[in-house]
């Protein structure tokens, strides 16, 4: 069990339920979004399932990973986002057809990374290389 505070808590829920509350909006509006974003429909479900699947990765894992492991994964990823998001902005700028592409597309890849560094990292107190579960 880490030691957290209920904020600390409440801020990775709301992260997590965030992720999830963008997947139902993705899917719902797969075909819309994706036109507007010039994002093919699949990419757009895709994104929404790596989503969902983080989104309950990061609930799963709340009581048993330490907040500084969160807190350095959703910068990480927060902050790739941000990078993509100013790729994605100056290549819809120059006219490209990719932004949309490459913004969904790192919400789907970087969602399934912070996923993955989430399931393996070390719960506290593991002995050095010990195996990780929830």
């Amino acid at each position: 069990m880490t030691t957290t505070s209920p904020r600390q808590t409440a801020g990775i829920i709301a992260d997590a339920c965030f992720k999830v509350l963008l997947a139902v909006v993705y899917t719902v509006g797969a075909a819309q979004l994706g036109h507007r974003l010039g994002v093919a429909v699949w990419l757009m479900v895709a994104c929404a399932a790596a989503l969902l699947i983080c989104g309950g990765i990061e609930i799963g894992y709340v009581r048993s990973r330490p907040v500084r492991t969160y807190t350095r994964l959703m910068v990480a990823y927060d902050t790739g986002w941000v990078l993509a998001t100013i790729a994605g902005l100056l290549l819809a700028w120059q006219g490209s057809n990719a932004a949309g592409e490459v913004w969904i597309g790192y919400q789907a890849v970087g969602s399934v990374a912070l996923a993955a560094l989430l399931v393996v990292a070390r719960p506290p107190g593991s002995a050095f290389g010990g195996t990780a579960s929830p």
